[in-house]
């Protein structure tokens, strides 16, 4: 893992929310590793004019050699990534399931069964923390602000490993937000589509006054 808070962040996935991410990342120190289902060369004019600085690589480089995976790509792909690939990762799922955007997908339709929850059930050795999925990617970069600022956005996250958890705020922190710990995995029920919190400009306070 890199060291002194500057870490190898993993993006799957480089559309608009993948790419804003990646700005993020690179902004606050971090490096940055990135792929899509076309292959790195795909990916090289993008960079260039985007992107300087981060690394295109396969799909499977960028899950080996990153800190954290973030996942940014379609929901529908997630059975092209193979399980082993994240076995022992930190897996940041910013995807959700939308069924007017991405078409019923029958997996995801169990609504006793949160999306982040059936793809730990699939990626079974990863350690998934749900967030970034709530706040529109332009937002990630137009919202971000300083550390302590009285008006700084929160994200929300759940996860079922404390650890991973704790590794994700520390991050999201480092791209200019603050971070609310709303509980285990299930608990990424109150921030997906159709939910109060869902594309929310809220502070840490204002989203503890609305899950209370």
């Amino acid at each position: 893992m890199a060291t002194n808070s500057k870490l190898i962040i993993g993006i799957i996935g480089a559309g608009r929310l993948g790419t804003a991410i990646a700005r993020q990342s690179l902004k606050a120190g971090h490096r940055v590793n990135i792929s899509n289902s076309r292959g790195p060369q795909s990916l090289e004019l993008m960079l260039g004019v985007l992107l300087p600085g981060a690394v295109a690589m396969t799909v499977n480089d960028v899950a080996q050699k990153s800190d954290i995976i973030i996942l940014a790509m379609p929901l529908n792909k997630y059975s092209a990534l193979d399980p082993e690939w994240l076995a022992g990762k930190i897996v940041i799922d910013a995807m959700n399931y939308w069924p007017p955007t991405e078409g019923r997908i029958p997996e995801f339709m169990n609504e006793q069964v949160t999306s982040s929850q059936y793809l730990q059930q699939h990626f079974d050795r990863a350690r998934i923390v749900k967030t970034l999925n709530h706040v529109a990617y332009n937002e990630i970069e137009e919202h971000s602000l300083p550390p302590a600022h009285p008006q700084r956005r929160a994200i929300a996250l759940a996860g079922d490993d404390d650890a991973a958890k704790k590794q994700a705020e520390q991050f999201i922190d480092t791209i200019g937000f603050d971070t609310i710990d709303l509980g285990d995995l299930q608990e990424g029920s109150k921030f997906q589509p159709d939910t109060k919190l869902f594309n929310a400009r809220l502070t840490k306070a204002e989203i503890e006054q609305i899950v209370r």
